[in-house]
């Protein structure tokens, strides 16, 4: 009977993955190669070929990986049957939270599925379309609840669109050590987009936090 793998087979995988998408980031899918990535890992081209056959197989597992981690949260929220705002703001809270821990995933999927093939990349963006029409159905419960409904359903999927053009892009201005982080950004977020600037709320500053000095943008 065939054995299954050892837990330190997927911590080498995992391990594997997140230098490949890191370096995928910061130099380009094309410009990096599987001598780079093994070089990253620490391990020999002969070993990091035991785990992965070749640079594309790499850059598949880091894109279908990562969207697939996003409509498990749509699934398991889904299964929570929160309603309305409640619904919406968990979510947002969720995804900024996944985003946060996978900020180098996210750029690979953003920039470099247009190396994958027809049939791979259709996987990967149809996966990408649940995640936005579970957002959008959310949205859509919280347009019912509120004071207005004006333009019903055909307005979900571009307010869909403007909320994660918000979230999207947080990685390439925020900063890892700066005066906000991604526990508090969700938070405003939804604030923002539910009720606009007047309703968005200043975090409270945690236990025995230091007022910071630095900015959170890297803009400027």
């Amino acid at each position: 009977m065939a054995r299954g793998r050892s837990a330190s087979y997927e911590d080498q995988r995992e391990m594997i993955l997140a230098q490949a998408a890191q370096l995928f980031a910061r130099r380009g899918y094309s410009a990096t190669s599987m001598n780079q990535v093994a070089e990253g890992c620490g391990l020999s081209k002969a070993t990091l070929y035991h785990y992965y056959k070749d640079k594309y197989a790499l850059l598949l597992s880091i894109a279908d990986d990562h969207v697939s981690r996003l409509t498990a949260i749509i699934e398991d929220e889904d299964a929570l049957r929160l309603e309305g705002e409640a619904r919406l703001r968990h979510l947002i809270r969720r995804i900024v939270e996944e985003y946060a821990h996978a900020q180098d995933a996210h750029r690979v999927l953003t920039e470099d599925v247009k190396f994958l093939t027809d049939e791979d990349r259709q996987r990967v963006l149809d996966k990408e379309r649940q995640v936005v029409a579970g957002f959008a159905r959310a949205l859509v419960e919280t347009r019912k609840g509120g004071k207005s409904n004006e333009g019903g359903e055909e307005m979900a999927k571009p307010l869909t669109m403007l909320l994660f053009g918000m979230i999207n892009w947080m990685f390439t201005w925020m900063k890892p050590d700066g005066a906000l982080d991604y526990d508090a950004m969700g938070p405003i977020v939804a604030d923002l987009f539910l009720g606009g600037v007047d309703n968005v709320k200043a975090p409270a500053p945690a236990a025995g936090a230091k007022p910071a000095a630095r900015r959170t943008s890297r803009a400027g």
